[in-house]
């Protein structure tokens, strides 16, 4: 059976900064599989807008190429390829100048959705819109997407969201976290809201404590200059976690539509505590297996910036009181490992008596590198010798379980580019959140800054700075995941 596809209007999508990096491994592979699947209408176009000079022959060509290297198994079909490649048309456009947005405009079709991908710098945001809007390009239905990082502080997010204002309505703008597209991310609000097995347990009485872990085996070599002014702090706890953070604790919205989703993760990031500097631990990986240390990668031998943090927090309402969250995420370690577990409290009082040993209920939602959800129940140890517990798992691989189900799903960057087409922007971060995730972070930040903090190394393609165990072990908890 084939997934169920739901048919798009017909769109013209320009992607300013067409021949860049992102554009050729995730927006045009995720672009041309939609196509494969129909939802590429007849008259829609792909418009790759940057500065180089080149034809449409040439862009297609240089489209073609990224498909047969980022575009999986169906983009060796030489056939579908040509076909996805006639949607395709490039203008060479100065963001910061008046050349080439004549012929852009000239492009474009009237009477079509009209979406413009930034997947440029955010320091170029503010000159595409104006262009868009002093060229006429700009109707109520135009919407604009823009990637991370959205500012670099709070103060920088809030000139940045006043800066867009001024050209697009709030609705207009689609501030992409391609987390939030993933399938298992959506299947926790599916799981949460969709099942009545959990939502009565979901709250401090009866959940111990929750983690949250995006590992990576990779290093920043290739994105040094980017990650030496951010850091993990920024580039991952600010956006990913904070988002998954937020679908987990939110509370129910009154029904799945963008701002009622919205209003209720922003209440969580509100309600979250200062973050104590005991309970945040920052790292920085060194050589190992003939893999250069941080400091190598970035050229800065005396670099303080982190690729590692874990840190405790809490959220300070009704529902969550008292409920530890465990945030961790870090480059080089031992495992690409992005996942969620839910640790349940104890029964109140065994009835097997001590020798038969206590185990917790364990819920796993891992997120990549194979997406599933995992329940951990407690039964009996086969055999004779009397009652001993022991915990196994209630597997669901999403390819197991789901087989040809799964034909025609979509990546993250395919859901989330046919959700701006149909105009949801429930999967996309709201202003207003995004200067609250902000207004959390960045005291942790200054923090550093004022103690003069220096990250604790770690052994690359290990589990991070000792220090992250002693943390969980001081609460009398240990990691999950990784090699744990």
């Amino acid at each position: 059976m084939v997934s169920r596809i739901i048919p798009v209007e017909t769109f013209d999508l320009v992607v300013f900064g067409g021949t860049g990096d992102l554009a050729k491994r995730k927006i045009l592979p995720a672009l041309f599989k939609r196509f494969c699947f129909g939802q590429v209408p007849d008259g829609s176009k792909v418009v790759g807008a940057a500065r180089g000079e080149l034809s449409t022959l040439d862009y297609r060509s240089l489209v073609a190429q990224a498909l047969r290297e980022y575009g999986g198994e169906m983009a060796q079909d030489s056939e579908k390829v040509s076909a996805f490649c006639e949607h395709v048309d490039y203008v060479a456009v100065d963001a910061r100048g008046e050349s080439g947005w004549t012929e852009l405009a000239d492009v474009l079709s009237p009477d079509v959705v009209r979406a413009f991908y930034f997947s440029v710098g955010p320091g170029v945001y503010s000159d595409l819109a104006q262009g868009l809007q002093r060229h006429g390009l700009v109707a109520d239905d135009t919407r604009i997407v823009v990637e991370k990082p959205f500012g670099h502080d709070l103060e920088t997010a809030q000139a940045l969201n006043r800066e867009l204002a001024q050209f697009f309505n709030e609705s207009q703008i689609y501030r992409i976290d391609h987390y939030l597209g993933k399938e298992t991310v959506q299947n926790l609000m599916a799981v949460r809201f969709g099942n009545m097995l959990f939502e009565p347990l979901w709250n401090a009485q009866y959940i111990d404590h929750i983690q949250i872990t995006v590992a990576e085996t990779v290093g920043v070599a290739g994105r040094g200059g980017y990650y030496e002014k951010s850091g993990a702090m920024r580039d991952m706890v600010q956006n990913h976690l904070m988002q998954l953070l937020c679908l987990i604790a939110m509370e129910p919205p009154a029904q799945f539509e963008p701002d009622a989703v919205r209003d209720e993760k922003l209440k969580v990031i509100r309600a979250l505590d200062s973050v104590q500097p005991h309970h945040i631990v920052r790292g920085q990986y060194t050589a190992a297996d003939g893999e250069m240390s941080y400091r190598e990668d970035v050229d800065n031998p005396r670099s303080k910036t982190e690729s590692f943090v874990a840190l405790k927090c809490l959220v300070n309402n009704w529902r969550w009181a008292g409920t530890p969250f465990y945030l961790r995420t870090g480059k080089r370690l031992s495992a690409r490992d992005s996942e969620i577990t839910v640790v349940f409290k104890d029964t109140p009082h065994s009835i097997f008596g001590p020798e038969a040993g206590q185990h917790r209920n364990e819920l796993s939602i891992q997120l990549q590198p194979n997406e599933g959800i995992t329940l951990n129940v407690t039964i009996k140890e086969p055999g004779p010798g009397g009652m001993r517990l022991i915990n196994v798992p209630l597997d669901m691989s999403f390819a197991e379980a789901l087989g040809p189900k799964l034909e025609g799903t979509s990546d993250a960057y395919e859901r989330l580019i046919m959700d701006v087409i149909r105009g949801n922007q429930t999967l996309f971060m709201r202003d207003d959140e995004v200067e609250a995730a902000w207004a959390w972070t960045d005291p942790i930040i200054q923090g550093w800054e004022a103690r003069g903090d220096v990250p604790k190394p770690y052994d690359a393609f290990g589990n991070g700075p000792d220090d992250a165990d002693v943390m969980m072990r001081r609460d009398g908890r240990e990691w999950r995941g990784l090699d744990k």
